[in-house]
């Protein structure tokens, strides 16, 4: 539907000066309700930023490169990985615990069964200085979708969350960061009970978990200047840019805080355009990853994301390779993520 499309079938011109009364009032209101939930909903923190790039920084080079490098062997070397290509699958997780492990920490995995095959999210976590702050948890899957090698869905959240785990090795934080690298997200078994991330977020709620921040990095790594290359699904068209050049910051109602908080701290401090978006969850897209498992357990959580199928045209398929994704923009928006991990770990 077109945000600009005209209401039709009202009567327009009423017959008396009642009747005119009541129809100017009667749309007063529904323009207030609106307003007042547009406000509630899209008003966000700061603005995004609207100026060229800067060139790289050598950190940020050596980021790029790193990224490029997980992309590539995840999406390329091992490709397409799920329970129906099992092997790779396995070598998937044998090299995130291996990459994990070579940042310094120590990894455990939580098993089980799925479709006959042994699976397993991987968990890796950065001690915080005050045990009853609660914990900030930074999330990615791992697998793919059947018939894609799964570049940017999610070998780019993938590498993202390899990386931000470096940056903050050793960083002295208040809440503990738990970084977890999640099985099974794809259909058949997104919004089931073999879905990885409800499996954990399940298995916290059970623990009694106090999970102040959920951050599930989903696709990162596509963008794109020219213009009209950016789409949603209504109301969302009425409210956002259409060049597909920025990276999003998705929550439900429940999230708004959390919402406003990361994307306030990804502004303040990263110097890359930014959107942000705390809606029903009912909208089309705005649940598609790990973050609805936290959102079904009663957990605050926000998805990361460059929107997916709304702007990449490979999304789910075949061509989701490794050359398709945008190493430079992702440095600079996987950098800025772990600036604000860092500030919502600051309690």
């Amino acid at each position: 539907m077109d945000c600009s499309a005209k209401v039709h079938h009202i009567r327009l011109f009423p017959g008396n000066r009642r009747g005119w009364l009541a129809f100017l009032l009667r749309w007063l209101i529904i323009a207030l309700v609106i307003g007042t939930g547009g406000f509630y909903v899209f008003r966000m923190p700061g603005r995004s930023y609207d100026l060229p790039l800067k060139p790289l920084t050598s950190e940020e080079t050596g980021l790029r490169d790193r990224l490029r490098s997980h992309v590539l062997t995840l999406a390329g070397e091992i490709g397409e990985r799920n329970v129906w290509r099992y092997g790779a699958l396995q070598a998937a997780a044998g090299y995130l615990e291996k990459e994990l492990e070579s940042s310094g920490y120590a990894v455990t995995g939580q098993h089980y069964t799925a479709k006959g095959k042994g699976v397993q999210n991987l968990e890796a976590e950065l001690p915080g200085l005050n045990a009853n702050a609660g914990m900030i948890i930074v999330g990615a899957h791992y697998d793919s979708v059947y018939g894609s090698p799964g570049a940017d869905d999610n070998g780019s959240g993938t590498a993202a969350l390899l990386e931000i785990a470096r940056l903050l090795k050793g960083r002295p934080l208040s809440r503990t960061v738990r970084f977890v690298l999640f099985v099974n997200e794809e259909p058949p078994f997104f919004k089931t009970g073999l879905m990885g991330s409800l499996v954990y977020a399940k298995r916290s709620r059970q623990r009694g978990e106090k999970i102040a921040a959920m951050l599930s990095l989903e696709t990162i790594g596509y963008y794109s200047d020219a213009p009209q290359s950016q789409h949603y699904p209504f109301p969302l068209n009425c409210f956002y840019p259409s060049t597909g050049n920025f990276i999003g910051f998705v929550g439900n109602i429940g999230s708004r805080r959390l919402v406003h908080r990361s994307l306030e701290a990804f502004r303040r401090t990263t110097a890359f355009p930014s959107e942000g978006a705390a809606v029903p969850g009912g909208i089309i897209g705005v649940d598609w990853s790990d973050h609805w498992s936290f959102w079904h357990e009663g957990y605050p959580a926000l998805m990361v994301t460059d929107t997916a199928l709304y702007r990449y045209n490979q999304y789910h398929g075949p061509f989701d390779t490794p050359d398709r994704l945008d190493y430079d923009r992702m440095a600079r928006v996987v950098a800025g993520l772990a600036r604000v991990v860092v500030d919502l770990a600051q309690k």
